[in-house]
């Protein structure tokens, strides 16, 4: 039980973390610039995870293949969720359709968010059945993903005219997939061999790195011009994140 207690305090880190960034953006304006510089900083940190927890950890415990193979479905998995989005985004849009066409946007993006939030829980429960070291260290660097990414999210909808009721309400709703995710992979994982358990890991790795280049950055580019202040805020962020797991390892 204390277990089961501890994966879901470690999932609700990342949902806080979204949340206190949605609390960001009703106090600083979010122009786009800033929008851009907190999504590069999100996505610096996010390709850390990768690199330097995540593909580290899973080639160490299972064969190469089937690292691989979790890689792929990952990024499969990510793909076809995106194709659904796109089909569900409502197209043209003009002078008349600007404010809806902002507001769709607006949705897909919380939607996008809830499902990094998901792939999160899943990403922490499938550590914690590993050790609730690696978790921890997971966690952390999933809120400081979130934060700038929460901003990015609650200002869309404070630019788009969302009462500040509703946005408070979308941000709290953030700990919903997040713990759904936590949960359920640690008790589909705990009692699993650890090859599936690492394959697990792979699998978060394909959507976490489409996550960070396709999506994050792809915003984060039509969001303003890129700037020097945006790259430093990428290496800053990759930096920071491997600052903490070197801290955590020692």
């Amino acid at each position: 039980m204390e277990s089961h207690l501890t994966v879901l305090a470690l999932a609700l880190m990342p949902a806080l973390g979204n949340f206190a960034g949605g609390l960001l953006a009703e106090i600083v304006p979010a122009t786009p610039r800033l929008l851009s510089g907190a999504l590069h900083l999100a996505a610096g940190i996010i390709l850390a995870v990768v690199a330097v927890e995540l593909m580290p950890e899973a080639l160490a415990g299972a064969p190469p293949w089937i690292v691989l193979l979790g890689l792929c479905l990952g990024g499969g998995f990510y793909i076809l969720l995106e194709s659904v989005i796109d089909r569900l985004q409502p197209r043209g849009g003009g002078a008349e359709g600007g404010a809806e066409g902002s507001m769709a946007g607006a949705w897909l993006i919380y939607a996008a968010v809830s499902f990094d939030l998901f792939s999160d829980g899943l990403m922490i429960g499938a550590g914690s059945s590993v050790s609730l070291e690696l978790a921890l260290v997971l966690a952390l660097g999933q809120v400081m993903a979130d934060v700038p990414e929460g901003f990015a999210t609650i200002a869309n909808f404070k630019n788009g005219g969302q009462p500040r009721r509703r946005r408070l309400m979308l941000a709290a709703g953030f700990v919903v997939p997040c713990l759904i995710g936590a949960a359920g992979t640690y008790v589909l994982l705990r009692d699993l061999s650890d090859t599936m358990k690492y394959a697990a890991l792979a699998f978060t790795v394909g959507i976490l790195l489409l996550a960070a280049i396709e999506e994050m950055m792809k915003e984060a580019h039509e969001s303003a011009d890129d700037t020097h202040l945006s790259s430093a805020l990428f290496i800053g962020g990759f930096a920071l994140f491997t600052f903490v797991a070197t801290f955590f390892d020692r």
